[in-house]
Formats: C-alpha cells, sequence, structure tokens
C-alpha cells in the first residue's frame, strides 16, 4: 500500500471506498491521509471546517472500522451533534469551548456504521440562516464561486463535499439546511420525513419533529446509505416511525416506476429570478422524457400564511436556544450575533396562546399537502429562488442594525414585532429560499437534487417533496436521475490549481 492519489480519491464515493478498505486495497489510514490533505489544501480558502479532530481519527483509522462506511472520512456539522467531552458550538461565540456531556445518538449510529470523523464544519449560529456566515468563525464559501454563499445551515457540509474533501458530510435541515446548501454547492441532499432519525439523547426531537439530521453526498447511494445508519428504534423518541419497507440502499437500484409530479415556481416573497425557473421547467422536460406524468400545478398551500407561521415558530425556536446558550454559560447579549438577539426577542413577544395557534396552522399545512399528494406522487419546485447569492449580500444593513440595538436596549420585543425590523431582517434572508420550509412544517420528506448549472456554471438544485413515508420514491427517482444526468464527477472550477 502506497497511499490514495486525490484523484483517485476524489472519483469514488463512499461506498466504494468502504469497499476498497474492506478488501485490503487500501487501508482506513491512507484514505483518512488523502481526506486530510485535500482538507490542507482548500479549506483556507473555503473556511468550511472550523474544528479538526485528527488524532482521533487517526486512532479510529488504524483500528480499520468496520461496517457499510467502514474507514470513510467524515465530518460532523457543528450543530448539535456532539461528542461527548468535546465542544460542539453551534456556531456561536458563547458555545465555542463548551464541551457537550454525552454523544449524540446519531453520531454513535454514523460510528457504528464504520465512519471516521475528522471534524466539524461551519454553520450560521444557531443554524438560524440559509447562508453561513457567523462571526465565530468567519464565513464559509462556496466551492463554485469563492465570492459566494454555499447556502446554510449545513453550508460547511455541501462546501466539503463539493470540493472533494470528504464524499459524504454530516448534516440537518430545519427549514431547507441540508436542501438549501445542496442546492448551492451542486451535490444532493435529502430531508427524512418526521420521526425516521432519532434526536437524542438530549432532546426528544427536533423542533417539534420539523429538524432532522441526515447528509449531504456527491452519490445517491451515500445518502442512501448514510440515512441507513440513522434509522430504527429509538426507545427514548417520542413515538415510532413506521419503519421502511426495506433498506434505501436497496431503493437506489430499484426502478421508480412512472410518478405523478406537480411542479410550481410560486412564491410568497417575490418572483423567482429566470435561472430558477429555467432549473424548474428543464427538470420537468427530463422527467417527462424519462417517462413520468408531469404537469404544472398551483401550490398546494398559502405560501403567504405558511412563511408567516414558520417565521413565528422558527423566532420562538430561536429565543430557547439563545436562552439555553445564556443558562450554559452565563454569556450576556454581546456574546450573541444581533441578528439573533433581534429574532429571538420578537420570539419571546410572541404568546403561549398564539404559539400553539401557530402550531395548529402546521397542522392545516399537512392536510392539504396530504389532499395534493392523493392525486400527484411528487412536489417539484426550485430547491433556491435564484443562484447562491453573494458572500455578505444578506447582511443587515446598518440603519437597521442601529434601530434595532436601541430597541433591544429598551427591551421592546414587541416593539420589535410592531416596527417591522425582524420581518425585514427574516424575509431578506427567505426570499432567496422560499421553497424548503413546507416540507419542515409538514414533516413530509425532500430532497434537492443537483441537476442545473447556470449560464456562469453556478449550481441549482430543484427539490421533490413526497408524502410520509416517501423516502423510497425519492431515492428511487433520484438515481434515475442520477444516471440520466450524472454531476458527481463535476469539479468546481473556482478551486482549479488549489
Amino acid at each position: 500500500m502506497g497511499g490514495m492519489e486525490y484523484a483517485d480519491y476524489r472519483r469514488r464515493d463512499g461506498v466504494e471506498l468502504a469497499e476498497l478498505i474492506g478488501a485490503g486495497e487500501v487501508s482506513a489510514s491512507e484514505v483518512l491521509d488523502a481526506a486530510l490533505a485535500r482538507a490542507e489544501q482548500v479549506n483556507p480558502r473555503l473556511n468550511a471546517i472550523t474544528q479538526r479532530l485528527d488524532d482521533r481519527a487517526r486512532e479510529r483509522a488504524r483500528n480499520t472500522p468496520a461496517g457499510p462506511l467502514g474507514g470513510v472520512p467524515f465530518l460532523l456539522k457543528d450543530l448539535n451533534q456532539e461528542i461527548s467531552g468535546l465542544p460542539s458550538s453551534g456556531g456561536s461565540r458563547s458555545l465555542r469551548t463548551v464541551a457537550a456531556a454525552e454523544t449524540a445518538e446519531v453520531v454513535r449510529r454514523w460510528e457504528a456504521a464504520g465512519l471516521v470523523v475528522f471534524g466539524r464544519t461551519n454553520t450560521p449560529e444557531f443554524g438560524a440562516k440559509p447562508i453561513t456566515e457567523p462571526v465565530a468563525f468567519g464565513p464559509a464559501r462556496n466551492p463554485w464561486a469563492l465570492d459566494r454563499t454555499p447556502g446554510g445551515s449545513s453550508g460547511g457540509a455541501a462546501a466539503t463535499v463539493a470540493a472533494g474533501i470528504v464524499p459524504l458530510a454530516a448534516a440537518s435541515d430545519g427549514g431547507g439546511s441540508i436542501r438549501i446548501p445542496a442546492a448551492c454547492c451542486g451535490v444532493f441532499g435529502l430531508k427524512a420525513g418526521r420521526g425516521l432519525v432519532p434526536a437524542g439523547p438530549q432532546r426528544a426531537e427536533g423542533f417539534h419533529g420539523a429538524a432532522v439530521d441526515g447528509v449531504v453526498s456527491r452519490s445517491v447511494r451515500d445518502s442512501a446509505v448514510g440515512l441507513d445508519a440513522l434509522v430504527g428504534f429509538d426507545p427514548m423518541a417520542p413515538y415510532a416511525a413506521a419503519a421502511p419497507e426495506r433498506p434505501f440502499a436497496e431503493e437506489v437500484r430499484r426502478e421508480p416506476g412512472k410518478l405523478r409530479i406537480g411542479f410550481s415556481a410560486a412564491s410568497a416573497l417575490g418572483d423567482p429570478d429566470p435561472a430558477a425557473v429555467k432549473a424548474l421547467r428543464s427538470a420537468a422536460d427530463l422527467l417527462a422524457e424519462l417517462g413520468h406524468e408531469v404537469e404544472e400545478v398551483p401550490p398546494p398551500v398559502d405560501l403567504a400564511a405558511l412563511t408567516v407561521e414558520f417565521l413565528r415558530a422558527w423566532s420562538v425556536k430561536l429565543a430557547h436556544a439563545l436562552s439555553e446558550a445564556e443558562r450554559l454559560t452565563g454569556a450576556r447579549s454581546n456574546n450573541f450575533e444581533l441578528d439573533t438577539r433581534l429574532l429571538a426577542a420578537a420570539g419571546r413577544s410572541i404568546s403561549g396562546p398564539d404559539y400553539v395557534t401557530v402550531l395548529e396552522a402546521w397542522h392545516g399545512h399537512s392536510a392539504r399537502l396530504a389532499e395534493f399528494h392523493r392525486h400527484h406522487d411528487l412536489l417539484l419546485t426550485p430547491s433556491l429562488a435564484g443562484p447562491p447569492v453573494r458572500i455578505g449580500e444578506l447582511a443587515t444593513p446598518a440603519p437597521l442594525r442601529v434601530l434595532g440595538r436601541i430597541v433591544l436596549a429598551a427591551r421592546g420585543g414587541g416593539l420589535l414585532r410592531r416596527t417591522g425590523i425582524v420581518d425585514r431582517v427574516a424575509r431578506t434572508n427567505m426570499r432567496h429560499v422560499p421553497y424548503t420550509q413546507l416540507a419542515n412544517i409538514t414533516g413530509r420528506p425532500a430532497m434537492s437534487v443537483p441537476l442545473h448549472r447556470t449560464a456562469d456554471g453556478l449550481p441549482l438544485g430543484v427539490q421533490f417533496v413526497a408524502p410520509l413515508t416517501g423516502e423510497g420514491t425519492l431515492f428511487r427517482l433520484a438515481a434515475q436521475l442520477e444516471q440520466a444526468a450524472p454531476w458527481a464527477h463535476q469539479e468546481p472550477a473556482a478551486l482549479d490549481g488549489a
């Protein structure tokens, strides 16, 4: 064994790397060395990895872990995916040195599948934005264009996969945070439905089941195997989801059959960029060529109401996250980013009865989407409303920042809502990502597939939303699309010569 060159490492997905390691053709240590070398080469330009665990990874690789992904290098997202005794910052300055009390169940299961964790990836503070520009670590950059965002909140994860550092990386999704960065970086990302993936031991479920852990990857089968590693009964869960009919790794080898697919580019936050519409219609054309029944449809839910109800619940969630960080660390308000404090203050001003009303409205959206799925197997939308935005483009304008500080100093959470400051900040961010929250609110599985490139070569994915237990349908279709329009071989030009 004489090591593994980057070109050889990059052209293989995680499943194939594990097969090579298992057959003794290459060692887990040599594969890890290839990943670490690539990280050293490109991460200074990407800022996608914010914590390294090289010594821990080398020790684990020397023992050649067994499993379907045995010996494959892997990165955790720096949000909730804890390892006992090590810090997990959530992208916040306040938590950078706080050691986790327990290892997250998803981390245990990924490691049981043989993955070798060697670091953590960049994420916005508390995962609160669809971009990855935390004050604590600085912005992560898109491998396809270094002046562009890799998306968020799993932006660092998607950037590492697109850049060839790892074939798959841990991610999570509470409002699009797997699918948005997958679309920005030209990789594949699937969010499982509510209840399928454990959230313990420190929490029963994420965001009322709207948030779920998963992976981003270059190959569909890596995502399938990565999700298979997580699925399984958890005695600490609040309820047991129906077990999949068969492993997802088997689904990718099955034909999807003829599917009824309704597509829509409608957004409650303004017209999408023509590039997003082109991506959608190109996907619809490809699906029709593959024999699927495709038609344009009106939005299945009230998009404007859904946006409001998501933002209200999200602000309450963020208020809780900030309060927990304060309790754990004794941090003061200036230890948190201004936008975090603004959203949290707005969340604190929402009453208990109002919050229950929001959650009841979520159920209404689920009912209407279920009615849509009686007539269509899948809903197809853009993943993004336009190409990945430039770094800093979504920063809160200076006048709003000044006004926000004044209102915060006056402890005016209700005033924040009445002045519209928080609404303007949130909607500015969401205008670029208006499509993904539907699957979170309703708990439905959804995926972003990297089928399109803009005229200047930027990735732009499309999203498919399935009914409950529809993960298998998504994986079957994704595998068909991967074969019809391959993407894994494409490498970011922005890193040429890196």
